[in-house]
């Protein structure tokens, strides 16, 4: 069955960086569009990061400028790389696959429609 699988979570200061993998299980990479997604306490789930399967990125304006989508299909996984980290950044970030999955970027999600990974922390705090 199809897995996704977070990982590279943790706590970190303000200005620092991160970088989040997403490996996949299940299905082939080469043909499909991954979403990164987060939600903070409190708050709804959103769409900040997307890579299809032509290694197309689409980012929230949240992230831009920030963060950046990457993949290797070789190795089943997609990254975020997360920079100059603010405290408003502190969620539980997904990875989360299906058709069209990147026009959830920018958006609030409440109907997880899909496969998503269990997600994994992260905290910005000093």
């Amino acid at each position: 069955q199809v897995q996704l699988v977070e990982s590279g979570g943790g706590l970190v200061q303000p200005g620092g960086s991160l970088r989040l993998s997403c490996t996949v299980s299940g299905l082939n990479l080469d043909y499909s569009d991954i979403g990164w997604f987060r939600q903070a306490p409190g708050k709804e789930r959103e769409g900040i990061a997307c890579s299809t399967d032509y290694d197309n990125k689409y980012y929230a304006d949240s992230v831009k400028d920030r963060f950046t989508v990457s993949r290797d299909n070789a190795k089943s996984t997609v990254y975020l790389q997360m920079n100059r980290l603010k405290p408003e950044d502190t969620a539980v970030y997904y990875c989360a696959t299906r058709s069209s999955i990147c026009s959830d970027v920018g958006r609030r999600v409440d109907v997880f429609r899909g496969y998503w990974g269990q997600g994994t922390q992260v905290t910005v705090s000093s």
